[in-house]
């Protein structure tokens, strides 16, 4: 037979390296530059929602504590409704973002800024009552006209 070529073996895995390299940047760059027009619109979408839930998370329990006077399991209720049923109407109202059948999903309206009301909505319902407790005497705006 011939004689065997001899491989230095670490010089050969270093080219693949190199080489595997190389292919893993080119793909990179090629799908930095196509941005998703969907995604980026659903983005767009919801950041919006996010920001109309942080300041209806703060703008219900104001409502509902300072004006309606509502206390314990009522204003719980308040909340849950401003917190399930409003995203709605804004979506299909106030916003008029039209969903892809297929696409549609309850989720999709529910879910962003799920957090930040539940949040915005515990520290000023907090504060409020607090003041609302250190005023005696004083339950609600309501009480003022009635």
């Amino acid at each position: 037979m011939g004689k065997h070529k001899k491989v230095d073996i670490r010089k050969r895995r270093q080219k693949l390296l190199k080489e595997k390299k190389k292919e893993l940047q080119i793909k990179e760059i090629k799908t930095e530059k196509r941005p998703s027009k969907e995604f980026d619109l659903r983005l767009e979408k919801e950041t919006k929602l996010y920001l109309i839930r942080a300041i209806t998370g703060a703008l219900s329990v104001f409502v509902g504590r300072l004006v309606l006077g509502l206390i314990g399991w009522f204003l719980f209720i308040w909340m849950l409704v401003w917190w399930l049923l409003f995203p709605f109407f804004v979506n299909f109202v106030i916003l008029k973002y039209g969903y892809e059948k297929e696409e549609w999903s309850w989720k999709n309206i529910i879910l962003p800024g799920i957090g930040i009301f539940f949040f915005s909505f515990m520290i000023v319902g907090v504060i409020t009552h607090t003041i609302l407790k250190i005023i005696p005497n004083f339950y609600s705006i309501l009480e003022l006209f009635i």
